[in-house]
């Protein structure tokens, strides 16, 4: 990692430092949060104070963070234009089925997740916006997969190591492509606790405006398999609709 990566990822580990802390910190408590040495810490405080996203508070030498990031992030959020076609479709189906819907894509070997609208439920899947997860255990990384044609899956595969995640991870590639082969028939991939004990998931392709990414429904293992049927064809539907929509 080259000295400008590493100040990038200090950079966003101290903005979530704060977030977890939930008040200010002193530059020796940032630096413990960062694993950063204190002369480091140093001149990354003083360089987002000069940019005004962190501030002293009062006469202490805590520092908190200032609304500008939240303005930046709010602006940034507001003006993207996949996730500003897709949320009514996404909310009308976290809604019908009470569950907790995730818009995902590919990132490299892995699937991150591009927004998430939470379930209704007591008892429900949380996730974050901006979570990367495996491509071979989740459902949304298996419908990315099955995406690929032979050529690229094939070389997908080869780069893929299938660790076991839960005792339910399919680590043989042999089987995930008899899944993938399963899901591709059905239009819907599902995974039944093989990235997350006791939890269920299922995902389908769209292309809003063009663009591949996958729509999973999650929840509790049993209360996702009395409903199987009913929120697959609710999924379908919404990324059928999903995939005639243009981007803003």
């Amino acid at each position: 990692m080259d000295a400008d990566v590493k100040t990038a990822v200090r950079t966003l580990d101290a903005f979530e430092a704060f977030a977890r802390s939930q008040g200010p910190l002193s530059l020796s408590e940032l630096a413990r949060a960062i694993g950063a040495p204190l002369s480091s810490c140093h001149g990354l405080v003083a360089t987002l104070r000069n940019h005004g996203y962190l501030y002293a508070v009062g006469d202490s030498r805590d520092v908190y963070p200032t609304r500008r990031i939240l303005d930046v992030a709010e602006a940034i959020v507001r003006n993207d234009p996949l996730l500003e076609i897709v949320a009514p479709a996404l909310t009308r189906l976290r809604d019908d089925t009470g569950e907790t819907v995730i818009l995902g894509t590919r990132e490299g070997d892995g699937v991150i997740y591009l927004d998430v609208f939470e379930g209704m439920h007591t008892i429900r899947y949380s996730a974050k916006p901006g979570e990367i997860k495996p491509l071979y255990s989740s459902a949304i990384g298996k419908a990315m997969l099955a995406s690929l044609d032979e050529r690229a899956l094939a070389k997908a595969m080869a780069r893929l190591k299938l660790d076991r995640i839960t005792p339910a991870t399919l680590t043989d590639e042999d089987a995930l492509r008899r899944d993938l082969e399963n899901g591709r028939a059905k239009g819907v991939f599902i995974t039944r606790g093989e990235n997350v004990a006791d939890v269920m998931g299922m995902a389908a392709l769209a292309r809003p405006g063009g663009q591949t990414v996958a729509v999973a429904l999650a929840g509790p293992l049993e209360r996702m398999e009395r409903a199987l049927d009913s929120h697959s064809q609710r999924l379908r539907h919404a990324v059928q609709e999903l995939s005639g929509l243009e981007a803003a």
